[in-house]
């Protein structure tokens, strides 16, 4: 298996950036899209623990629109081969005086790029 293979890391690379754009507009249906749809996927939250696309999708939904400016630090993408990637990310909110992490497994899936496992979590900075 090859780890980093220069034109994966530019396809994770993009479809990771159009989530983060997405996250920050409140793009619900881009950030939808960009979950595998299945009951197997899996979203840790800060507060909440969500098991299936449909619970997924139902947070999205009830989720506060405003106050998601964030900048991005330490971002590291590895993929594995052609279709498994890893992202992982800390962010730092306006005013926050929290580090936030991210971490998702990516997988390409006939439709493209699709997280299947997702941690946000916060931690004291």
């Amino acid at each position: 298996m090859e780890i980093n293979l220069p034109d994966v890391v530019a396809e994770v690379t993009a479809v990771f950036e159009q989530y983060e754009k997405a996250l920050i507009e409140n793009d619900v249906e881009v950030l939808d899209g960009l979950f595998w749809n299945d009951p197997r996927v899996v979203r840790y939250g800060a507060g909440e623990n969500l098991y299936g696309y449909d619970q997924i999708a139902e947070f999205r939904k009830s989720r506060p629109s405003k106050g998601l400016e964030r900048t991005l630090r330490n971002t590291v993408i590895t993929t594995h081969g052609t279709d498994l990637a890893t992202v992982w990310t800390e962010f730092l909110r306006p005013g926050v005086n929290r580090v936030g992490r991210q971490s998702q497994v990516w997988t390409r899936q006939p439709e493209g790029w699709r997280v299947v496992a997702a941690h946000v979590s916060f931690m004291d900075a």
